[in-house]
C-alpha cells in the first residue's frame, strides 16, 4: 500500500486531521501584513499573535468542513490520495470533524473580539465574510468549491484580506501599498488551490465538479499556474521599480527553484498520486516565497 493510503493511528491521525501542511497558507498571510507595517508604527505582539491563531484555526475549520461535506457528497474513499480522508481512512465520525469545525469557528471568533476590541469593530464584518466563505467552499447547495472560482475565492479572502486585516489592527489604516504588496501572495494563495484541483481532476469531474482545472483543461491549467508563479515574481520586479519597496524584497527570487520544481512536477502526469510532489512544491514555493518577501521589507526596516 503507498504512503498516501496508510491508515494513520494515535497522534498522527489528529494531526493529520488538521492539514497542517496547509496552514502556510493563513501564517504566511499574517506574517507579511504584520511585517508592512514596521515602516508605520510599533507592532503590537499580542495583536499579531491573535490573528495568527484566528487564522489558523479558520483555515483548520475550512478543511474540517471540506473532509466533512467531501464525504457527504461520496468525494472520499479508501482510495483518496492527498492530505484528507480522515473519515473514510482513518476512522473518524463525520460528525466529530464537523463539530471540530465549528469548535475551531468559534474560538477565532472569539479571539477575533479580542481583535476588534483592541482595534476597530469593523474587523468584525470582514472576518465574519472570511469564515463564511471558509464554511460555503464546501457547505451549501451550490459550494465553491463544485466552481471555476475556488482559486479566486481562496486568493482573495486567505491571501489579500488576511494580509490587509492584519495590517490594518496593527496600523488602523489601509494603504495603496499594502494593496499592492498583497497581490502576489493573494496568486500564490489561489495558486495552491490550483495545484490541489489540478490533481484531483479526474476524481473532481466523475463527481460532477466544474473546477477550473476541469473547466480549461489540465494542460492549461498547469500553464496558468506557471503564470501565476511568474506573475508573482514579475509584480515584485514592478514594486521596486516602482519605488513601493526596495531592492531587498529581490529576496524572493530565492524561492525561484521551487516554483520551477512544481511546474516541472505537474507535467507529464495525470493520476493523483503522481502530482502529490508537485502539490507539496506549489505549497513551499508559496511559504518560501512569502517569509522571503516579509524578510526583505524587514531588513528595509532595520538595515
Amino acid at each position: 500500500m503507498s504512503d498516501h493510503l496508510k491508515k494513520n493511528t494515535g497522534f498522527k491521525k489528529w494531526w493529520t486531521m488538521l492539514r497542517p501542511h496547509t496552514l502556510t497558507a493563513s501564517f504566511v498571510p499574517v506574517t507579511l501584513g504584520t511585517a508592512i507595517a514596521l515602516p508605520i508604527g510599533r507592532v503590537h505582539l499580542p495583536l499579531f499573535l491573535a490573528m495568527l491563531i484566528a487564522s489558523m484555526f479558520i483555515q483548520i475549520a475550512t478543511n474540517l468542513f471540506n473532509e466533512y461535506f467531501d464525504f457527504k457528497r461520496g468525494l472520499d474513499s479508501h482510495e483518496s490520495v492527498g492530505i484528507g480522508g480522515s473519515i473514510v481512512r482513518d476512522g473518524f465520525k463525520p460528525k466529530t470533524i464537523l463539530h471540530l469545525a465549528y469548535a475551531f469557528c468559534f474560538v477565532s471568533a472569539l479571539i477575533g473580539i479580542y481583535i476588534c476590541i483592541a482595534s476597530n469593530w469593523w474587523i468584525a464584518v470582514i472576518g465574519t465574510i472570511c469564515m463564511l466563505t471558509g464554511y460555503f467552499y464546501s457547505a451549501g447547495p451550490y459550494p465553491i468549491a463544485y466552481t471555476p472560482f475556488g482559486e479566486l475565492a481562496s486568493g482573495l479572502f486567505m491571501g489579500v484580506f488576511i494580509i490587509l486585516i492584519s495590517f490594518f489592527i496593527q496600523t488602523n489604516t489601509i494603504t495603496v501599498d499594502s494593496i499592492l504588496i498583497s497581490v502576489p501572495i493573494g496568486l500564490l494563495v489561489g495558486g495552491i488551490n490550483m495545484a490541489n484541483n489540478i490533481r484531483d481532476l479526474d476524481r473532481d469531474r466523475e463527481k460532477g465538479r466544474l473546477t477550473l482545472p476541469i473547466l480549461i483543461g489540465r494542460k492549461k491549467a498547469i500553464s496558468l499556474l506557471a503564470g501565476l508563479f511568474i506573475i508573482s515574481y514579475l509584480w515584485i520586479i514592478g514594486l521596486m521599480l516602482l519605488q513601493v519597496e526596495s531592492v531587498w524584497t529581490l529576496v524572493v527570487f530565492a524561492s525561484l527553484p521551487k516554483a520551477y520544481k512544481a511546474t516541472k512536477l505537474f507535467r507529464g502526469k495525470t493520476k493523483s498520486i503522481q502530482l502529490m510532489p508537485a502539490m507539496k512544491a506549489t505549497a513551499q514555493m508559496q511559504t518560501a516565497f512569502g517569509f522571503l518577501l516579509s524578510l526583505g521589507i524587514v531588513l528595509d526596516h532595520f538595515i
